[in-house]
């Protein structure tokens, strides 16, 4: 009768390297998990144009708390509605137009009401009193990266920070720039951290802000110094833009305590959201032309600037001088079109998948380079990336799948086709 052998028992030398494997494996998935599993992320605000004033500090009385408190409201209330340059009017009409009071800091007793208050106007009811009211352009979606220096850390979303909150509690619906923030839970904490600010792919760059459906970056960076525990904070601003990091602008606050350190941090925010809005209406802060925008909506304007730097770049290239930025252009007047130029006939664009090998990270910026220079290719980028493996490009092409295949071979890829797929290789 036949028989089968027991499988043998790992050797005593085996053993302890088999465990010590085991134990590496599952310290490693404990590791990546509590960092995307972590208490992390802040909601952002959701955006509203109505008029925010903050630092309003009161010192009233009354003749109760109930009193001195509503006392204490309704100065606060005319004194907002001064300091945004309001008409004189009487106090029962402000109070109309106030859709809400912020309480920043307050002290009360029996008779005296010591606070700090915010004041929110309602846009529709006080911009005819204040003038100024009808729409302006906005800038191109802005994902922004809030980074905090101290302690010889460098942190975006790795933790709850109070520059994160600063920024996430903002009111941006007034402001000329459209920020993009992200909430900074989950995989965000992994994907967006001040490494990624240094890095100059530009196919790294998409990705991300594709994912956002954002069209540029901007980077607002707090450095705080704490001078001793308890004692001055003095915080060193810098402002930063694009895949390339370029500077705008920096400026240094001074908190006297950490009780102060907030509202420290909220003046910087309107500090930064000054300077970028100078930037815009100084054409610095334009979206970078060497990215891909397919994926996000772009006003005319916008659109307008984007194409004006593309071949302004092209002209330096060509001739070596610099050409001046152009202006903001009428929205009113259309862009000519590629086909009333005569240049390129519009035509439906097809999504085909497109595998190719990947054995090291250079080769995906190359590849994808490559796939968007080929002729007919309306966009192209990574479904997913395997360094040391077969990476998938998502390539949006006017025309069939054999005519990108030829158009791959004539670019000098070996090609491989399946159904609406092709394998691509040098």
């Amino acid at each position: 009768m036949a028989t089968l052998p027991l499988p043998k028992a790992p050797s005593a030398r085996r053993l302890p390297i088999l465990l010590a494997g085991a134990l590496a494996l599952a310290s490693g998935g404990a590791i990546v998990l509590a960092q995307v599993l972590g208490d992390r992320g802040i909601p952002p605000v959701a955006a509203s144009t109505d008029i925010e004033v903050h630092g309003i500090a009161v010192d009233v009385a009354g003749k109760s708390p109930e009193d001195a408190r509503e006392n204490g409201w309704k100065l606060a209330q005319r004194l907002a509605w001064k300091k945004i340059g309001g008409p004189a009017i009487p106090d029962s009409q402000i109070s109309g137009l106030v859709s809400a009071i912020l309480v920043e800091r307050e002290e009360i007793s029996s008779r005296r009401y010591i606070a700090t208050l915010g004041v929110v106007f309602d846009r529709a009811r006080a911009g005819g009193l204040l003038g100024g009211g009808g729409a302006q352009a906005r800038s191109a979606p802005m994902l922004t990266l809030p980074v905090l220096i101290t302690g010889g850390t460098q942190t975006v979303f790795e933790l709850r920070d109070p520059w994160q909150r600063a920024w996430a509690e903002h009111q941006t619906g007034a402001s000329a720039i459209d920020y993009v923030r992200p909430t900074g839970s989950g995989g965000e904490s992994l994907l967006l951290t001040y490494g990624q600010t240094s890095r100059r792919s530009r196919a790294w760059w998409t990705n991300i802000l594709d994912q956002f459906g954002a069209a540029d970056v901007l980077i607002p960076i707090a450095r705080l110094h704490y001078t001793y525990p308890g004692g001055p904070i003095e915080g060193h601003f810098t402002a930063r833009y694009g895949p390339d990091d370029r500077f705008l602008s920096e400026f240094a606050l001074r908190a006297q305590s950490p009780d102060q350190l907030p509202q420290m941090l909220e003046q910087a925010v309107q500090r930064f959201d000054a300077i970028f809005t100078q930037a815009l209406a100084d054409g610095a802060l334009r979206p970078d032309p060497t990215l891909r925008l397919e994926g996000v909506q772009l006003s005319p304007e916008v659109q307008a600037l984007v194409e004006a730097a593309r071949r302004a770049e092209e002209i330096e290239a060509a001739t070596g001088e610099v050409v001046p930025e152009a202006s903001p252009v009428n929205p009113a007047a259309p862009a000519p079109s590629a086909s009333a130029s005569g240049t390129e006939t519009a035509g439906a664009a097809n999504t085909f998948t497109v595998q190719v090998a990947t054995p090291d990270a250079a080769a995906v910026d190359a590849a994808l380079a490559a796939v968007r220079g080929t002729g007919g290719v309306r966009g192209a980028s990574t479904s997913s990336i395997a360094i040391g493996g077969t990476s998938v490009l998502r390539v949006s092409f006017a025309g069939d799948l054999d005519a990108l295949a030829a158009a791959l071979r004539a670019r000098g890829w070996q090609v491989t086709q399946g159904a609406n797929a092709l394998a691509i290789s040098r």
